[in-house]
């Protein structure tokens, strides 16, 4: 049998399928051999299953008190959520064998008599998980003892792998990791059974995954100081209890004014139960808090005056933590994450952490040093220290940081790659500092933390992967995705990231709204990661060209409508969990987004002299209002109050990188309005207006140009200067000119929109006419460009066409992707701001320059014009985590020479703020064309890790925005979006 299961194994593995068969000879015959519990429930009594519920009985709970404490206690957890999901509570029993023909037996290897003498009889099978951390095993076993008929065995290699198998029998049933957390409605079953067989959960792919609750006031402080008087037992049983139930295993806890294991004791107990790895933030060595030093420390935090009284201090730390499960920070930062006065040097830090592990080897004396998990942070300035040459010992994990807006400062080199200790990274999804502080609400996209820590991982930096979540909530879905993927990167390619993202909807809300529902979790974060919040302005998006800003508008609203429609075809149960995980967010970005808007256009507005300026500027508070009344329905409305304080961190009025004491209003314009009829014209693509009194008065209103292969419409705004109401006319000098609203009355404003009859207009360059008549003999001659070339014609053109000076290309929509073998280009799935993103697999290739057979995407053009063009190239503001020369890739047409473009040569700490504000790098190269007429734009890869969101190529240049010209046409993608 074992040779058959060798064999077996060894035909799963080359042809990633699972095989099920089914042997009555012998127990092991019967095994599913899986790696995920997918097909581990069913609701239908099928042959051979296992009745977990059903028919008001309940298979009892049998656990030993010879194990671990922690299974006792989520024993309870898994009775409850049989209870909550059936209305049928299982007996809990311990020690005694359960009198029922069906028992769950539960236990931990060589901690469990139970588990252990399954082992012996030959009724389990746990070479899969025997030896390995954190591993899983749940099976069926026929008459495990006498007088038990069928048993279901959760099996773990250590308390986790047993804690994980209870709570993943939970998930499977139907009970949300983020049933408390988030309000997730358990759905109701009449019957619960268990197929036959046996599903292994291996180990995971990084050892330790967890999160680091942090910059956690006003939010989480109000919060917990109002639930639970501070950060004690009572609140981290929960979190304890979500970071298991998602199969995390590590805890950076809140420290901005707390000291996890000084303000309960009970808190380093209860983590230890639940089985969660504790360690303590980049700045705080030793097991010990940074506030303790406040509360206990002697004289000032410099190693250098002060050695003894802080070498003593460790020693606590140490003493304190040397029976429990943690992993020790070490080196120094100053107090409350400060940079080290410049006393600090290399020489210093280096004494610090000789000190240090003199402590560990001194205090933890029954284990060797290098069996003592260790952590050195290498964060901000920290970083500089190793650059510098600054080394640890080799069994000392290396974690590495992103720059705190998700893109990796560092990964291991090739010599760093083995170390014993190996290499972690710290990421955030949150944080407090420059350009500008980001934690009121998610803003993260799940593919772009796919990007960074797929790098991470094949980088090997596996040892450690913990993110910073801020309040922890509204971080929910990136928190799952994050520790998600770092259970297993390899199960988890970019093509599964939407398919991840409707999974994770129907696991909250069901089957029905699961597609509707990912779509708005994927959009709201794209919009949100365009421009964090916090750093909105009135003109972040253009109000003038492209008509940006109202498309932006639109587009949040659209997103917040299909949004509120689903929350209230909903059943009441799920309205709370919805309103937090989706609606909330949408709702309040939608009605922010539209605040600063409308205050731009209130600006605007008033430079025009519209008489509808006053008016926006009603609206604008309203809004501005309106976000109160948000936030007082999450704070005290939702859930019964359950998260007042939750969404009390302020978001608008920033004036340099830290938060407003309070949100502050915009300052929006006022005009008065003359009692006259007096008319405005102002045209898409222009701030002027006509008839106009500023310096250049005599400028020409001119639309942006017609083509036949874009088939533009171009607005035109009529606008009142005073409050009496007037006709107007609006005559084109060509009748193929077309004007939806020729004529009417205008009180306020109206928007018109000109667009040409393609059947109609003759060939060639034409600038059209078009008068505006108004009151008082008033008019103003609009005039509108027309190409309409000869050829070539619409439907027979190849590629990407130029109008307005420009074409622009999103990176997924390549005619053709050039990728000998080993590489492949890869889309990421909604990556980016616009579209989804480009990279080039594997991405620890070495690097490769242009020749004809090397990998690149091309991309077909159309030009009008012949001369010099610029390519700016929209890329993901990767960091140059191998520390070389830079990130390269080069550009070419047809047959030129390709330029190699280095992305952070000559790079600032200026643009590095800048490419983080915006979410992009933005690299330009200059070339030449001879003619007009068709070219084939090539993008090459050199080195791998270059993100491409999207190109844009001027001829005679583009309008000013933020997310750059909108998609030119296409004949092959036309219609796509």
């Amino acid at each position: 049998m074992q040779n058959k299961n060798s064999v077996f194994n060894l035909f799963q593995l080359r042809h990633g399928i699972t095989i099920r068969f089914v042997s009555v000879i012998f127990i092991l015959a019967a095994i599913v051999n899986a790696t995920d519990f997918k097909d581990l429930v069913s609701t239908n009594k099928k042959k051979n299953t296992f009745t977990l519920a059903a028919s008001g009985q309940a298979a009892p709970l049998w656990v030993s008190s010879k194990d671990y404490p922690g299974l006792l206690r989520v024993q309870k957890h898994l009775q409850r959520d049989i209870a909550k999901v059936t209305r049928i509570e299982p007996a809990i029993c311990i020690d005694t064998m359960p009198s029922a023909d069906e028992v769950v037996i539960i236990g931990t290897i060589d901690k469990s008599p139970l588990i252990d003498e399954l082992v012996q009889k030959g009724k389990l099978n746990i070479k899969d998980i025997k030896g390995k951390w954190d591993a899983t095993l749940i099976q069926v076993v026929e008459k495990p003892f006498d007088g038990v008929k069928k048993a279901l065995v959760v099996a773990g290699s250590n308390k986790r792998g047993a804690i994980y198998g209870m709570y993943e029998i939970s998930s499977r049933i139907g009970v949300s990791p983020w049933y408390w957390w988030a309000d997730v409605p358990v759905k109701e079953k009449p019957a619960i059974y268990i197929l036959p067989g046996q599903y292994v959960s291996g180990e995971p792919k990084v050892k330790y995954r967890g999160i680091f609750l942090n910059d956690e006031a006003p939010a989480l402080t109000g919060w917990t100081s109002e639930k639970f008087g501070g950060y004690n037992a009572g609140f981290y049983e929960h979190v304890f209890e979500l970071i298991m139930r998602l199969r995390g295993n590590f805890l950076w806890p809140a420290m901005w004014n707390n000291a996890f294991a000084d303000d309960d004791p009970q808190n380093m107990i209860l983590a230890d139960e639940y089985g969660i790895v504790m360690s303590t933030s980049h700045h705080e060595p030793m097991m010990r808090a940074d506030k303790e030093w406040n509360r206990y420390g002697v004289g000032p935090w410099e190693y250098s005056t002060n050695a003894e009284n802080i070498y003593n201090f460790w020693v606590e730390g140490a003493e304190r933590y040397k029976n429990y499960e943690c992993v020790f920070t070490l080196g120094m930062r100053g107090q409350e994450d400060r940079p080290m006065s410049e006393g600090e040097n290399i020489e210093l830090l280096e004494k610090i952490i000789s000190d240090q592990r003199e402590i560990l080897k001194n205090v933890i004396n029954d284990r060797d040093i290098t069996d003592i998990p260790q952590v050195w942070c290498l964060y901000k300035e920290v970083q500089s220290y190793y650059e510098k040459g600054m080394r640890v010992p080799d069994d000392v994990i290396l974690l590495w940081s992103d720059d705190n807006w998700g893109n990796i400062r560092r990964l291991p080199l090739p010599e760093e790659r083995n170390r014993n200790g190996g290499a972690g990274v710290y990421y955030h999804f949150d944080y407090v500092g420059g350009p500008r502080n980001h934690k009121w609400l998610n803003t993260t996209q799940i593919s772009r933390v796919w990007e960074q820590m797929h790098l991470a991982y094949k980088y090997n930096a596996r040892k450690i992967w913990i993110v910073n979540v801020g309040d922890l909530k509204p971080m929910e879905f990136p928190i799952s995705f994050f520790l998600d993927y770092a259970w297993d990167p390899e199960k988890i390619t970019a093509d599964m990231l939407p398919e991840y993202t409707r999974q994770w909807a129907e696991e909250q809300f069901g089957k029905e709204h699961a597609a509707e529902i990912a779509y708005i979790l994927t959009e709201y974060t794209r919009f949100n990661s365009r421009r964090k919040p916090e750093l909105l302005e009135t003109d972040t998006y253009s109000l003038i060209n492209y008509r940006e800003a109202e498309k932006v508008v639109e587009d949040y609203n659209d997103l917040y409508v299909r949004a509120k429609n689903i929350y209230n075809s909903l059943s009441i149960e799920y309205r709370d969990a919805f309103y937090q995980l989706v609606l909330h967010p949408v709702e309040a970005c939608s009605n922010l987004n539209e605040m600063y808007v409308t205050v731009g256009k209130n600006r605007l507005y008033a430079k025009q002299f519209r008489n509808e300026t006053n008016n926006l500027a009603d609206k604008a508070i309203k809004l501005f209002n309106r976000d109160a009344e948000i936030t007082n329905y999450y704070n005290h409305v939702l859930a019964d109050g359950k998260w007042n304080h939750m969404m009390d961190q302020t978001h608008i009025g920033y004036t340099y990188w830290q938060q407003p004491e309070v949100n502050i209003m915009p300052s929006v314009e006022r005009i008065s309005t003359p009692v006259s009829k007096s008319m405005g014209v102002a045209i898409e693509g222009s701030k002027k207006w006509w008839p106009g009194n500023w310096p250049g008065n005599h400028d020409i209103a001119r639309l942006p140009e017609f083509d036949p292969y874009h088939r533009q419409s171009y607005y035109i705004e009529i606008y009142n200067l005073g409050n009496i109401p007037f006709d107007y006319e609006i005559v084109p000098e060509m009748s193929w000119v077309k004007i939806n609203q020729p004529k009417g009355k205008i009180s306020s404003e109206l928007r018109t929109w000109v667009s040409i009859d393609w059947d109609k207009a003759p060939k060639g360059d034409h600038l059209v006419p078009v008068t505006i008549n108004g009151p008082n003999n008033q008019m103003v001659v609009v005039e509108a460009p027309v190409k309409n070339p000869e050829s070539p014609k619409p439907g027979k053109i190849i590629g990407f066409v130029e109008s307005n000076g420009y074409i622009s290309i999103e990176a997924a929509h390549y005619s053709k992707a050039i990728q000998p073998a080993p590489f492949t280009w890869q889309i990421i799935p909604n990556l980016g701001r616009t579209l989804s993103a480009v990279t080039i697999l594997p991405v620890t290739s070495s690097a490769q320059f242009p020749v004809d057979k090397n990998p690149r995407l091309e991309y077909k053009v159309y030009f009008f014009n012949a001369g010099e063009v610029k390519v700016k190239t929209y890329l993901s503001p990767t960091q140059n985590f191998q520390a070389n020369q830079g990130l390269r890739y080069a550009v070419s047409f047809d047959n030129e020479k390709p330029q190699i473009i280095n992305m952070h040569e000559n790079k600032t700490f200026q643009d590095w703020e800048e490419s983080v504000r915006t979410n992009v790098s933005v690299q330009v190269s200059t070339h030449k064309n001879d003619k007009a007429g068709e070219y084939v734009l090539k993008f090459w890869m050199v080195d791998p890790a270059v993100v491409l969101q999207k190109i844009v190529i001027e001829t005679t240049g583009t309008a000013p925005s933020y997310l750059g010209p909108p998609e030119s046409y296409n004949r092959e993608i036309s219609g796509k979006k």
